[in-house]
């Protein structure tokens, strides 16, 4: 039995297609069942609520095998240790009531280096793995960099301006990964029953871009003229509170920010076994410009 946690957001439905594509049974968890489309809901064993209910999990990972642990976003939060690891606490306590074999969990790259400690959603992430891992559960974490659909959050100013915004120089070269080789990969270890022990998993992308190098593509791609423009600390931070985020969840996402452009996401060397194949150019032309045209 395979369980997949926040099965309706970006990574989550996207490994649960995948996993659906192999002969186990999956079960989901899900606040909102109506929201998965109605041949996945007959296909899968839903267990409704939030995978942060003690309850929840503990009736979610009973005879579980595999699960796969995503956080969910909680722009409200008091804290970023509360949204991370105070939310996963019921989780670890299942994990080891109903002897769970393995767990997958969506993560960050960054451990070990001098910037980790004070890098946001990444520190967070970091010692929510550390929580898991302290089960005992064989255990890898999918260590990423920032998301190419992450971008998608910016399509009105894009198609409306030619123009996107970061705290982050735009000639700092960064790695970026697409969701769909994220999900691909986890999918492939909920799938498979024989590692054993605690690690990460570098997914990484197949290039180091800046946002100067992404803004050209876009331009390319879309044939339209795209810009990136750097925004101050203080108003990146208001702009996030300005659409919801509590005041410690809109600094953790500052906080994140600067961490990479201080070499956070540079520290972990690229492998052929940590390279996944959607360049940005790739994501460009099969993701971004449909949904520019569609906004």
């Amino acid at each position: 039995m395979i369980v997949v946690t926040s099965p309706t957001g970006l990574i989550g439905h996207q490994v649960l297609d995948n996993v659906l594509e192999g002969d186990e049974p999956v079960r989901v968890i899900v606040r909102d069942p109506t929201k998965l489309p109605s041949p996945v809901r007959e296909r899968v064993e839903v267990v409704e609520g939030s995978h942060g209910d003690r309850d929840v999990v503990d009736r979610a990972f009973d005879g579980a095998d595999s699960v796969f642990w995503l956080v969910p976003p909680d722009p409200r939060a008091g804290s970023v240790e509360a949204a991370y690891v105070d939310f996963s606490r019921p989780a670890a306590g299942a994990i080891t009531g109903r002897g769970v074999d393995r767990v997958v969990s969506v993560s960050a790259l960054g451990r070990g280096t001098p910037v980790a400690g004070n890098a946001g959603y990444v520190t967070g992430s970091l010692a929510m793995d550390d929580l898991i891992s302290g089960t005992g559960v064989n255990f890898r974490a999918l260590t990423m960099p920032s998301f190419m659909d992450n971008i998608l959050r910016q399509v009105g100013p894009i198609k409306n301006r030619g123009v996107f915004f970061s705290p982050i120089a735009g000639d700092r070269k960064l790695p970026a990964v697409a969701t769909r080789d994220i999900a691909a990969v986890a999918a492939g270890l909920l799938l498979d029953h024989t590692w054993t022990g605690r690690d990460h998993v570098a997914v990484l992308g197949p290039e180091d871009l800046s946002f100067d190098d992404m803004a050209t593509i876009m331009s390319e791609v879309l044939v339209t003229p795209v810009r990136f423009q750097q925004i101050p600390a203080e108003a990146y931070k208001e702009n996030m509170m300005g659409v919801g985020m509590s005041d410690a969840m809109a600094q953790g996402m500052l906080d994140m920010a600067l961490a990479k452009d201080n070499g956070l996401d540079s520290a972990e060397p690229r492998t052929p076994e940590s390279t996944t194949p959607t360049t940005f150019r790739r994501w460009c032309e099969e993701v971004l410009k449909p949904a520019v045209h569609a906004a």
